[in-house]
């Protein structure tokens, strides 16, 4: 099992579950735009953003993007911590972990404030110029942490995350749940976060997979 300096977790999908808030709203936008409902799990862990620009002319991108984004700050009905998120959280060094997201800074405040988690280091799409699954965000991260990327671990549950967190430099654990774990291609893979155990050391953390808790 690795033995890490820093833990890169994704958000959506991965500490939180906000899967039924964010499909009701891009299907509340897919009506106002008349683009239909676009969000699929092809397009989980990608920057909102460039979601829009897919489906929509150029000179519209702006303000089909400022809709989204209303929507879903809106919106915060129902989202939970998953299973194992805080507990894994409060086990780590509070200066060895970042969270790194494709939503906007303003809605991964909304997001976080709803269930009560204050990151030592939050890296949003508002923050880099290109994100998932270009690099990036996580180097990013890994820069305001003070660690070389290539000491972290990324924690994320979309392909998109995990080929971001390789690309730069970094172990890969991917959480089951959002897509099938064979669009999956980290180096681990655990069923939820429960399953995953750190023991900070040292020199590092220790990060082990174990049997979830029924």
């Amino acid at each position: 099992m690795p033995i890490v300096r820093a833990v890169l977790f994704d958000l959506d999908g991965t500490l939180i579950g906000s899967t039924p808030a964010v499909a009701r709203s891009w299907a509340r936008w897919g009506e106002q735009w008349g683009v239909g409902d676009v969000f699929a799990s092809h397009e989980h862990g990608r920057p909102a953003r460039e979601i829009v620009a897919g489906h929509v002319p150029a000179d519209q991108v702006d303000a089909a993007f400022a809709s989204i984004e209303a929507l879903e700050m809106a919106d915060t009905e129902g989202i939970v911590v998953l299973p194992g998120a805080r507990e894994l959280l409060d086990a780590l060094p509070r200066d060895a972990w970042a969270i790194v997201t494709s939503c906007s800074r303003p809605l991964a405040y909304a997001r976080l404030a709803a269930v009560g988690l204050e990151p030592p280091v939050l890296v949003t799409a508002s923050d880099t110029a290109v994100g998932k699954p270009a690099p990036d965000p996580f180097l990013e991260a890994a820069r305001r942490l003070g660690v070389d990327p290539v000491d972290c671990l990324v924690v994320e549950d979309a392909p998109a995350g995990v080929a971001a967190g390789r690309a730069a430099g970094a172990t890969t654990l991917a959480v089951e749940g959002t897509v099938d774990r064979a669009l999956l291609d980290a180096d681990l893979v655990a069923p939820d976060l429960r399953a995953v155990a750190v023991e900070p050391l040292r020199d590092g953390i220790r990060v082990t997979l174990r049997e979830p808790r029924s």
